[in-house]
């Protein structure tokens, strides 16, 4: 450990500035560092097709039940602990799913047979349980994929192929809907709406809503000569998978237009200009419009599936990025790129993926799958850590929603020995909308809630919340009320009084910089900027008048990895 200290000296204080400007003027101090983003989607898949991510065990006995229960716990309190905010929970497998519904069967991932009830609703289980830990579910649907000809077999007379033969086909020893029949769009409106009426989801993302790959013996050709109407193949395809992104969009909307709505298209949309896609993009390989959905604006955020490095990654984001239409893009990051089958990747790879994505102005990442993250390959959890040090709320459906809602009121606490107990008035949803939900910030100092380091509880349900802790510090809260479509409202503030403000210590003991280039920066309650300059171990700065101020510890990116606050 460095010491850092403080002295307090007016004219010391006058002299930094002159150095400042002079070392500005030199062109050796950098430009304002990049604070992290309140708003980012930290999300990963969860993938329940052959058991891979979860569960691990099937109920074969009614104890199985809990177990089953604990294994999702356990794995959300490790998403949690890496600041994940987003869960994509593959809901709808193979024509079959992970809740008592009267459209498809429950899936045999659950008990090891097809259509056998595990004793519990296992989608409202993971909902409840995500909305603990202040996370967002999201319902993972594989839209076309049926599965091998004998999984379908293993649905006996439930089997879509059976129910309804004519929206699905045999391709290549495998199951599909028929994306050229209407019906197939209705098929899977329908099923979504039956999501959506049924649980409190955050919202219903497809999967595989595009033709198999590499499609030119596809058997379609009697449907095409039915409905193309003047079309070419390629574009009549196109707009077949486009009905469904929209039938299913506009039926979610009609139900609860909060709920998001999302896709997974390949991570190449197209050819750009310098930039080929090898032969293997979203819109001329599988059909998929997604651009033309942005633009439509029948999609509320996009996650592409971009597993590739190098040059066939980073033009490609931006290309996302650049076509957005103000909506949410959200890059698919291959963790499971590096195990040695799948390419050896190392673990910086991966993070400069991370960091390049944002830099681009996207609203964050998505990892596949959620094993590779947990099962911390390659010690790659440490560069997560690096990348999303602080928690982060999933970005608000600005285009949705009608203002803000109202600001809580009679915020305040009182303190119990070591326990601090808040509460607040509850505020009442409006237009339809489930009760609100309330993000709760704190600080030494009065509070900033743009910066997620503040971030103290999200997505509570209750109207209190108890701190437990004895400080000498005086203690600033604040409070908004969220929305479903993630809006907050006006804030409400409250100090805690009757604690000793903590008086200014001479001397910091901070950690030695991990990475070159790390830098320093001193604010005062106002935000300014009082130094900003190269780690070091001493830095005069006397005669402060009295008041709040914080010292920051700053990556060679610009990232605040600490905050030290402190009070003269």
């Amino acid at each position: 450990m460095s010491t850092f200290v403080i002295f307090f000296n007016m004219t010391k204080f006058r002299y930094i500035f002159l150095l400042f400007f002079v070392s500005m003027a030199a062109g050796l101090w950098a430009q304002k560092p990049a604070a992290l983003p309140k708003y980012e989607y930290r999300a990963v898949w969860m993938t329940t097709i052959e058991n891979l991510d979860w569960p691990r065990t099937q109920v074969k006995k009614p104890s199985d039940v809990d177990v089953q229960k604990r294994e999702l716990a356990l794995l959300l309190d490790s998403l949690k602990a890496l600041n994940v905010n987003c869960v994509m929970l593959q809901t709808r497998v193979r024509g079959d799913v992970l809740y008592p519904s009267k459209i498809e069967p429950f899936s045999k991932v659950l008990t090891g047979v097809s259509g056998r009830n595990p004793g519990y609703d296992p989608l409202a289980f993971a909902i409840d349980e995500c909305h603990k830990r202040g996370m967002q579910l999201h319902a993972w649907i594989v839209t076309l994929p049926l599965g091998k000809v004998q999984h379908a077999r293993s649905h006996g007379s439930r089997a879509l192929n059976k129910v309804f033969p004519e929206l699905c086909r045999v391709y290549e020893g495998n199951w599909y809907m028929e994306p050229g029949e209407p019906a197939t769009a209705q098929y899977l409106a329908r099923l979504a709406a039956e999501m959506v009426t049924n649980y409190e989801l955050d919202g219903i993302h497809l999967d595989y809503i595009r033709y198999p790959d590499h499609p030119s013996k596809y058997p379609d050709g009697y449907l095409y000569r039915r409905y193309g109407k003047g079309r070419s193949l390629s574009d009549w395809r196109r707009a077949n998978i486009t009905r469904i992104m929209r039938e299913v969009y506009n039926k979610v909307k009609s139900i609860k237009p909060w709920v998001r709505v999302s896709c997974a298209p390949l991570g190449k949309y197209d050819n750009l200009t310098a930039y080929s896609s090898r032969g293997y993009n979203a819109r001329r390989t599988v059909y998929q419009e997604t651009q033309e959905w942005l633009r439509e604006g029948i999609v509320d955020a996009v996650f592409p599936m971009i597993y590739f490095s190098g040059n066939d990654f980073y033009p490609f984001v931006r290309d996302w990025e650049e076509n957005s239409c103000g909506r949410h893009i959200v890059p698919g990051i291959g963790t499971y790129r590096m195990l040695p089958e799948y390419g050896d990747w190392r673990a910086l790879e991966v993070s400069r993926q991370l960091i390049t994505s944002r830099s681009a102005g996207t609203d964050g990442t998505i990892m596949f799958r959620m094993r590779h993250l947990l099962d911390n390959i390659k010690d790659f959890v440490d560069l997560y850590k690096r990348a999303y040090p602080t928690p982060s709320l999933v970005p608000p459906l600005l285009w949705h929603c009608k203002g803000k809602p109202r600001m809580p009121q009679n915020f305040g606490g009182v303190r119990r020995g070591d326990t601090l107990h808040l509460s607040w008035d509850r505020v009442q949803p409006t237009d339809g909308m489930p009760a609100l939900y309330y993000n709760l910030y704190a600080s030494d100092c009065p509070v900033d809630v743009s910066d997620p380091r503040n971030l103290q509880a999200v997505m509570l349900r209750d109207t209190e919340y108890k701190w437990v802790g004895s400080k000498l510090l005086t203690m600033y809260w604040a409070l908004t009320a969220v929305d479903a479509y993630g809006v907050e409202s006006e804030v409400a503030r409250w100090e805690e009084s009757g604690h000793e403000k903590q008086l200014f210590r001479e001397e910091f003991l901070l950690p030695e910089p991990e990475v070159w280039g790390m830098r320093l920066r001193l604010r005062d309650a106002a935000g300014a900027v009082l130094y900003n300059g190269k780690y070091r171990t001493r830095v005069g700065v006397r005669g402060f008048p009295p008041g709040c101020y914080m010292l920051e510890i700053l990556s060679r990116e610009g990232y605040i990895l600490r905050r030290i606050p402190f009070v003269r």
